[in-house]
């Protein structure tokens, strides 16, 4: 696993506070899509239990899987009792236990790619259902985000995640739903998105870029050159697009 991925330990606290959560409709679009009731449920990279809880509180028994301590001390501080926390990467979770449901919140881009598909498969009940769902979060006003993006050119040409596979990003059917489209493990592999839209105050636009991969990468010194730079192109409010885009299969029957 990447550094880059390893990097939100230092800042879980700010995590947990500044990024969005996920809202019920998620979790009513993934049990609509199942068909079925779903009983457990393996979360990788859990992070600090945002998607956690939400599937925890509405019934599901949830085993949250998160490489970090750092964000696994934070998500254990407020998980509920039908969640189980494991300190692992996905690529070290050892196969035997199946579950109904199998979902990343925006961690899948950080796992290995070369045997993700078939790890997924192993981990799923007959017929059971992949969930992967997170997407940007943008200023909604464009001359918003020309300011921002001017103000911060000086330190990071872009602070979002590129597609893994080289999707771009006026395509019909983004990444992952790409990959899951050629697995030979999946079928019925679908795209939604869940409309968000979210106000903030400025300081708390720019703590959530303090919780961003990209600036985190960036030497100390330079990351707060880019937050005061940022800063002083805000208004005192921001209009956030926070759209959480959704990929849903099933595995495939053997």
């Amino acid at each position: 696993m990447s550094a880059r991925a390893l990097s939100f330990g230092a800042i879980a606290e700010a995590y947990e506070r500044f990024r969005p959560g996920y809202p019920k409709e998620l979790l009513d679009l993934v049990m609509t899509y199942a068909g079925r009731p779903v009983r457990t449920a393996l979360e990788i990279g859990a992070g600090t239990g945002k998607a956690t809880r939400l599937f925890a509180e509405h019934g599901v028994t949830v085993t949250a899987t998160e490489p970090d301590p750092a964000m696994l001390a934070e998500l254990n501080k407020a998980a509920p009792a039908n969640v189980t926390t494991v300190r692992a990467a996905f690529e070290d979770l050892r196969s035997g236990e199946t579950y109904g449901l199998v979902y990343a919140a925006a961690a899948l881009h950080w796992t290995r790619p070369e045997d993700r598909w078939s790890r997924v498969a192993e981990l799923l009940e007959p017929a059971g259902v992949f969930a992967s769902f997170g997407g940007p979060v943008q200023l909604a006003d464009p001359a918003v985000e020309e300011s921002v993006r001017t103000a911060r050119a000086p330190y990071l040409e872009s602070d979002e995640v590129p597609s893994p596979d080289g999707t771009a990003p006026d395509e019909a059917m983004q990444w992952p739903g790409t990959e899951l489209q050629r697995s030979p493990f999946f079928v019925d592999v679908q795209q939604a998105i869940v409309k968000r839209r979210l106000t903030m105050s400025a300081p708390d636009y720019v703590d959530y870029l303090s919780t961003v991969s990209a600036y985190l990468q960036l030497p100390q010194s330079r990351r707060q050159q880019a937050y005061d730079a940022i800063t002083g192109g805000l208004p005192e409010t921001v209009e956030i697009a926070a759209d959480i885009i959704v990929h849903l299969a099933r595995r495939r029957a053997e």
